[in-house]
This record gives C-alpha cells, sequence and structure tokens, in this order.
C-alpha cells in the first residue's frame, strides 16, 4: 500500500520534432487514459506504490501505469500489459488470478490472468458520470446532505477525471469497493462491470480523503484524514464512523479476527480488540510515517516506515520489533510472500528482504 497522501505528478507523452532545421513543434498531450503504459527496460527501477500476491505471483504497480510480476520471489520481473499510463496507487488480488488495480485519472483495471494482462473498467469521466447520475438531481424537498452531494456530484463533473483512486479491495470476485479523495467510494457486486457510488453510505460529512480499506474483527474497516476511521454496518449498508483519539492522517488499516489496527503519521499505531469501541496506541519505536502494513499467514504483523524502518509483531500487534534489514531506503507499500521473504516498494522499485525464523531482532 503506497503514502497516498502525496499526489504524484501526473506523466504524459510529449515530443518536440524540429521543422525547416530550426524550430520546433509544440508538444503534443496525449491523455493517460488513452496511452498504454510502455515498455521499458527501467520499468522495474521506478518507483513502486502498491505491492499485492496473486497466490505465489509478487505483483507490483507504480507510475506511468507500470505494472509487473515475478514468480521468482522478486529475482526476476516481466513488465505487464496495461492499457493506459496513469500513475496507480492501489492493487489487490482475492486468488491466483483475479486481481483489480486503481488510481490516477479515476482509473480501475482488472486482471483474470493473473496480473499478466490488465482490461480498463473504469475511468474518472465514467465515475463522475455515475455520481452524477445518482446525486446531481436530489428529491424535492431536498435536505442539506442531499444538497450537499448535488454540489459534489457538480464538483466531480466539472472537474473530470481528476479525482484518483487511493485504494481497491475486493472481497471475493464479485464484491468490491474504490475508495479515494474527496469521500469517492464506489461499489461493485458484479466484478467491476458495474459500480454504484456510496458517497451517501459514509459518515463522513466533511468529504476527507479516504485511504485505505482492509478487513478486522469480522467486518470492513476504512480510514482517512484526521483520523477519520470508519466500520461497514453491513445491516444498514452504511460506513458508520469509529471514534479515535487521534486526529492525524491515517495511511493504512490492517487486522486479525480479533483485532484492528490503523496507522499512519509520525509512527502512529492505534489497536482495538473491541471492534474500535476503544483503542490503544501502540508504541512502533519510530518518528517516521508508517506507510503499510500487513497481517501475515502465520499471525506475525509487519509495518513499514517512509524512513525504511521494517516493524514486526508477534503478539497481535500489542508490541513491535525492529526487523534488522540488509538495506534502508524509504517503504511505500509492503507483501509478505509465502515464504519468509517480504518484498519492499519504494523510490527505486522492489526489494526484498528475508525475515529470520525466529523472533525479530532490535536493530542496532
Amino acid at each position: 500500500m503506497s503514502l497516498h497522501i502525496l499526489r504524484l505528478l501526473r506523466w504524459s507523452l510529449a515530443g518536440m520534432a524540429v521543422l525547416a532545421g530550426t524550430a520546433m513543434s509544440q508538444p503534443a498531450f496525449q491523455s493517460p487514459l488513452t496511452l498504454p503504459s510502455a515498455p521499458s527496460a527501467l520499468a522495474g527501477r521506478a518507483p513502486v506504490n502498491a505491492l499485492a500476491m496473486a497466490g505465489t505471483r509478487l505483483v507490483s504497480a507504480g507510475q506511468r501505469g507500470h505494472i509487473l510480476f515475478s514468480d521468482d520471489e522478486g529475482k526476476t520481473w516481466t513488465q505487464a500489459a496495461v492499457p493506459v499510463s496513469s500513475d496507480l496507487t492501489a492493487i489487490f488480488f482475492v486468488d491466483a488470478r483475479q486481481g483489480w488495480a486503481a488510481g490516477h485519472e479515476g482509473v480501475i483495471l482488472h486482471s483474470a490472468d493473473g496480473g499478466a494482462t490488465w482490461q480498463l473498467q473504469l475511468d474518472g469521466q465514467r465515475a463522475a458520470q455515475l455520481v452524477v447520475h445518482q446525486y446531481g438531481q436530489p428529491s424535492q424537498p431536498a435536505d442539506a446532505s442531499a444538497e450537499r452531494l448535488a454540489r459534489d456530484a457538480a464538483t466531480f463533473a466539472a472537474q473530470g477525471a481528476d479525482k484518483p483512486f487511493l485504494d481497491i479491495y475486493f472481497e471475493n470476485e464479485r464484491e468490491g469497493f474504490a475508495i479515494g479523495a474527496f469521500n469517492l467510494i464506489l461499489r461493485t457486486e458484479d466484478g467491476g462491470q458495474r459500480w454504484t457510488p456510496w458517497l451517501d453510505r459514509v459518515d463522513n460529512p466533511d468529504a476527507l480523503h479516504l485511504y485505505a480499506m482492509r478487513p478486522a474483527a469480522g467486518t470492513l474497516f476504512m480510514v482517512g484524514e484526521q483520523g477519520l476511521t470508519l466500520k461497514l454496518d453491513r445491516e444498514r449498508g452504511r460506513f458508520v464512523r469509529v471514534p479515535l483519539p487521534y486526529k492525524g492522517t491515517l495511511f493504512g488499516v490492517l487486522g486479525t479476527p480479533q483485532m484492528v489496527m490503523v496507522f499512519g503519521l509520525r509512527g502512529n499505531a492505534w489497536r482495538s480488540t473491541d471492534g474500535g469501541a476503544s483503542w490503544t496506541r501502540t508504541n512502533t519505536g519510530v518518528n517516521a510515517g508508517l506507510a503499510g502494513g500487513t497481517a501475515r499467514s502465520d499471525g506475525s504483523i509487519l509495518l513499514a516506515s517512509q524512513a525504511g524502518q521494517l516493524l514486526r509483531s508477534t503478539d497481535d500487534g500489542a508490541s513491535f520489533d525492529r526487523v534488522a534489514l540488509g538495506r534502508v531506503a524509504p517503504v511505500f507499500a509492503l507483501a509478505a510472500s509465502t515464504t519468509q521473504a517480504v518484498a519492499l516498494g519504494g523510490p527505486d522499485g522492489v526489494r526484498m528482504e528475508w525475515l529470520k525464523n525466529k523472533e525479530a531482532s532490535r536493530a542496532q
């Protein structure tokens, strides 16, 4: 998962040609939505914003629509065929074949072959149309909430493909969510063929950015700006606000059937074992922003910081120890493989670190 608060610069293809030996033409803009991601020998060194496991395959996503996959724990990488060159911020697989990626320009992509090839399911223009159709004509007499949603719909329409998706999560092959800037949230129940706006089903009246969503403690939790923490009330079909004694931005959420942990700025990590009714701050021992985390199949929990620190908990998130790394560099995302390897994505691609089969040792 990437540090979504810092929006990456958009990339477009431009060329300059010499005319009459001296004059040059103006750069020609081509939308990232119509320009496929270009094959590049340097793609493996480009910034990585998101990582996921498709079975035993490791898949990365990042700038310029670059998606790469490795079947040998990062030793070699193959660049995937992607129909857009938008910066990608999130990627998720429900199994070894079915996966989704999302990012800038309102892009949602789908793969049915483990990330080797991708198809465009949605872009920001169509997403804006969905929001306008859902909220643009409030019933009369309209209440304050309906009027606010109508204004938001008009803004979405005016700005076009401006809003990025910042995370994507699927519960199974059919049911999933895509979330992003300014309370943007869409729901699908058919694997992404159709999407429904859920802006009115989130207790987020200030339209704060939504950064991450994952399952924990028997439901789905979602986090965002200013300590925004929500969980899905399945009976009501609504994300309800969960009080958190912290008002800093949260970049991620992870959990187990018994526990939920949210994390973000300045090394902050908060843990609840009662479904979010009460929270305890976990001492991570770091001051840098926590940009990625995952709960491993062996029960351990990993967190990674912007400064390149890797933390491991073996007591369900109650405490963390520092993991000694072969190289320290900024981390935007992480993924744990099926062995003792962990993939760390950052500004210069993906590097692999191997964890020892014992309690994590504190760094010197």
